[in-house]
């Protein structure tokens, strides 16, 4: 594997970016167009390699499935038009084609083995097996199915009511996956608000779910009929040019059709605790999910705590808005955020070693990290830890450290923002 160098002198960014579509949606896009009835058309997908994941597994289980550039149309023939794959399906790095499917592939009537990269297969899934199990779900694998590879046996569920204790979307939405095929409600109740993109569209798509102060209820009586998915611009990889527009002096970024979910926004509520300058301007719905512009201003940052309630809506932005609180002034806490941990590597451990050999004064905690800002980045040599996320962090901290930034490898970006540096490109100056 080959090493990279990043080196810029004096930058300065300033244009438009159209980042690619959000990953959660078009993740859910395949997933309920593959099992509703009719042709969904989905424009603006990620053509990132977790989602061709999704989509490889769907072709697998006989569903036909056409993709040019960034528009795919599913010919669905509903849940019971999926078909025993001839072949162990292989979900890559993908954590959440993994976790959905274990909720969809437990109440089918075959059995599938799935399994994934040496990253995937360090992460835990005994969080999705085990409400699985509860519903009636026959699942083995490694270490009683914690870990891939794993084998599920579709057989007959049953509604159940289960309180998440992980924040995390991903659980929420394999329980409703599963509900779908279950006997009787099946009801998710959550401490914390997590990202509701599956249950806004699943309530497009026509199932049988509502949402009320008991939780989110689904039954199996609800029929999935296909519709269009438009899907937004990604906040979690706008986030790379947020920050990177707040740092860089002199500079002025907009991002155009970002998706502004509220369960995704926490990001925008902690730039503005900050004191950054950033605007949104033409808001619109489309398909249930609010979109619009943000333009954002270098100017003089301020540290903030982030914590509590906020981090399910801004964990995958961590570890850029780590880089930030290197160039706000004071101390920066971030507590609450473990689930860092079992991400594709543990970030919070990825974050602060990058950082520090950088020349950031981070200290790392065991939910979190402290920042003590602001600091010169130095440059210096990194890794990717292969995590897309830490690698484009890398990316973004060479514009401001005074050195050149080594990192392993830059491949881990297509993961999901496969036109990163092209875009990167475009609006330095």
């Amino acid at each position: 594997m080959s090493h990279v160098q990043f080196e810029c002198t004096s930058p300065r960014l300033e244009g438009e970016v159209i980042v690619p579509g959000d990953k959660s949606i078009s993740h859910r896009s395949i997933i309920f167009g593959s099992i509703s009835h009719g042709i969904t058309k989905v424009t603006n997908f990620l053509d990132g390699e977790d989602c061709l994941r999704t989509i490889d597994a769907f072709r697998e289980m006989g569903v036909q499935i056409e993709k040019e550039g960034n528009s795919v149309l599913v010919h669905g023939n509903g849940l019971e038009g999926l078909k025993k794959p001839a072949k162990t399906l292989d979900f890559g790095n993908s954590g959440t084609t993994t976790r959905l499917m274990l909720g969809l592939l437990s109440g089918l009537p075959f059995e599938t083995t799935i399994f994934g990269d040496s990253s995937l297969t360090k992460r835990p899934m005994d969080r999705v097996t085990a409400p699985l199990r509860e519903m009636g779900a026959v699942i083995e694998g490694e270490e009683g199915g914690k870990y891939l590879p794993i084998t599920v046996h579709g057989s007959a569920l049953k509604g159940i009511t289960y309180r998440l204790p992980v924040k995390s979307a991903q659980v929420k939405s394999a329980i409703l996956l599963a509900g779908l095929l279950a006997d009787g409600e099946t009801i998710v109740q959550e401490d914390t608000e997590t990202r509701n993109h599956t249950e806004v569209m699943l309530q497009a798509f026509g199932a049988d779910l509502k949402q009320n102060h008991e939780g989110i209820t689904i039954t199996n009586k609800g029929k999935l009929t296909a519709c269009d998915v438009e899907v937004p611009g990604d906040i979690s990889s706008a986030a790379f040019f947020l920050v990177a527009g707040a740092i860089v002096p002199g500079s002025t970024i907009t991002l155009k059709n970002v998706g502004l979910n509220e369960s995704r926004t926490g990001i925008l509520d902690v730039l503005e605790q900050m004191g950054a300058a950033i605007t949104i301007s033409n808001e619109r719905i489309t398909g249930g999910e609010k979109i619009g512009d943000l333009t954002i201003k270098h100017t003089a940052l301020k540290s903030t705590t982030i914590e509590g309630d906020v981090i399910p809506r801004l964990i995958d932005e961590i570890p850029i808005l780590a880089l930030l609180a290197t160039q706000a002034d004071g101390k920066t806490v971030i507590k609450d955020a473990e689930e860092l941990k079992v991400k594709e590597t543990d970030r919070i451990e990825a974050v602060c070693r990058n950082l520090q050999a950088l020349g950031a004064n981070i200290t790392p905690t065991e939910d979190g990290m402290i920042i003590e800002g602001p600091t010169k980045l130095t440059g210096g040599s990194i890794s990717s830890y292969m995590d897309h996320r830490i690698a484009m962090m890398g990316v973004i901290s060479a514009l401001i450290s005074e050195g050149a930034v080594e990192m392993d490898e830059k491949d881990s970006i297509n993961i999901s923002y496969p036109t990163f540096f092209d875009n990167l490109e475009e609006i330095l100056q």
